[in-house]
Formats: structure tokens, sequence, C-alpha cells
């Protein structure tokens, strides 16, 4: 993935995180429901970015996981 989705990545994160301290601080509930709805919005948005991202890879299922490959295991 390009460097760009992860900036989305970590400001929905960081949005999301910023409405627990918010609740948890007992805020009022107007700004906690805004900041939920812009994080909501952020989560769209941010699926968005990751399922269009112009991302190439030459793995398979047949690889497994990427850190530990099947075909490639030593015993």
């Amino acid at each position: 993935m390009k460097d760009s989705v992860y900036v989305w990545v970590v400001i929905t994160t960081l949005a999301l995180v910023t409405v627990t301290i918010m609740s948890v601080m007992n805020l009022p509930f107007n700004w906690i429901f805004y900041c939920t709805v812009l994080g909501q919005a952020l989560i769209v948005i941010m699926v968005y970015k990751v399922l269009t991202d112009n991302y190439k890879t030459d793995k398979t299922f047949k690889d497994f996981y990427e850190d530990n490959p099947i075909g490639n295991r030593v015993n």
C-alpha cells in the first residue's frame, strides 16, 4: 500500500480514540455525537481508499502467511 493510505488509517484511528477519550472525560454529548459522526465518515473514506489502492503482489493463497510461507519451510 502507498503511504497515503496509511495516513487515512492513522487519521481515522486518532479520531476514534479521541471520541473514546472525550466520552470518558464527560464532555458534552453534542461534541461526542458530532465527533462520532465524523469518525464514521472517516471510516467510509478510509475503507474506500484502502480498497481502491493500486496494490500489486505476487503472493497467492498457496503462500499462506507472508511472514511464514508454507512452501519455504525448513524442517
